[in-house]
């Protein structure tokens, strides 16, 4: 069973960045497509980015291309997402899993941005 840890979160200002990371135990990931997901309070989760097993093709949400950059490290199990010029409207709990979402979520790392 694959346990998902996502790490990096913290209060910025606007404009500012964070990298956030997604680390996989239990069962390496390396083998699918895996994705960031955020949730907002009071809305639903929703996608935000996903990357292809081999990290060659990328995919993101309209409100975050440009700003957001998803990348794996295949050997440690792991995704990142490094977000650049954060908006108060990025703030929300973020997840990472497969982009079909069938593994158990994690707990999530929260970012919240200040305007």
């Amino acid at each position: 069973q694959v346990q998902l840890v996502e790490s990096g979160g913290g209060l910025v200002q606007a404009g500012g960045s964070l990298r956030l990371s997604c680390a996989a135990s239990g069962r390496t990931v390396s083998s699918y497509a895996m994705g960031w997901f955020r949730q907002a309070p009071g809305k639903e989760r929703e996608f935000v980015a996903a990357i292809s097993r081999s990290g060659v093709t990328t995919s993101y949400a309209d409100s975050v291309k440009g700003r957001f950059t998803i990348s794996r490290d295949n050997a440690k199990s792991a995704v990142y997402l490094q977000m650049s010029n954060l908006k108060p409207d990025d703030t929300a709990v973020y997840y990472c899993n497969r982009p079909n979402a069938v593994l158990p979520w994690g707990q999530g790392t929260q970012v919240t941005v200040s305007s």
